[in-house]
């Protein structure tokens, strides 16, 4: 939230900066979830890979990262420790023949089980340090933030394609240009017909004396 007066000017720029707020939001939202979770519980990105996976199981790597927010790299890491631990089972995509799956195994859906009331009393506690007629229009703006993130990766793409469509249109125009300023090739003159050499004179005949 961006703080005005005396505390403002007391923290200089970081009191207008959104990702210096949203990151000290999220610090608390972390410790409140620590908190009320507890060292035995999943992790807050455990959780939401739980959770996921537990609404739709046989979920590829792609998925995951389309339904958590997670990306790919770290999401990979997650759910080869978190198969490791035995609270996912990695099995072949029927989807995709390439792919491997993931869905719960009885000791994840246990610790999901455990976890849900304890995550649910978090956010209660977060939602409680706002006022009450501005929490609904706080969430509204996370999801809202949140589906930004989630359409960055597609605009991107589509940025960069229009882009390339960009310098390709632009290299044939420019061809195009140089093609129109090179002057025509002029036709070869004709050849000069070759000027006949005279004939040389014929010798005078010597008269008989």
């Amino acid at each position: 939230m961006v703080k005005s007066g005396k505390q403002a000017r007391r923290q200089g720029a970081l009191a207008e900066s959104p990702s210096h707020q949203m990151h000290r939001a999220l610090q608390l939202a972390l410790d409140v979830y620590a908190e009320e979770v507890g060292s035995d519980g999943p992790t807050q990105r455990q959780f939401a890979v739980l959770e996921a996976v537990s609404v739709q199981a046989g979920l590829t790597q792609t998925d995951l990262v389309k339904a958590t927010g997670i990306d790919r790299s770290t999401l990979a890491d997650l759910v080869s420790r978190m198969t490791a631990k035995g609270l996912l089972e990695r099995e072949r995509s029927t989807l995709d023949a390439r792919a491997m799956a993931v869905r719960l195994s009885s000791e994840g859906e246990a610790m999901l089980q455990a976890a849900r009331p304890k995550v649910q009393a978090a956010d209660k506690r977060i939602m409680g340090l706002l006022p009450k007629g501005k929490r609904e229009a706080f969430l509204e703006m996370l999801s809202e933030l949140a589906a930004a993130a989630d359409a960055a990766p597609e605009q991107a793409r589509l940025a960069a394609k229009a882009e390339k469509k960009r310098l390709k249109d632009q290299r044939k125009a420019e061809k195009a240009a140089k093609k129109a300023d090179k002057p025509a090739k002029s036709e070869k003159p004709a050849k000069a017909e070759k000027a006949k050499k005279p004939k040389k004179a014929a010798k005078p005949v010597d008269q008989a004396a």
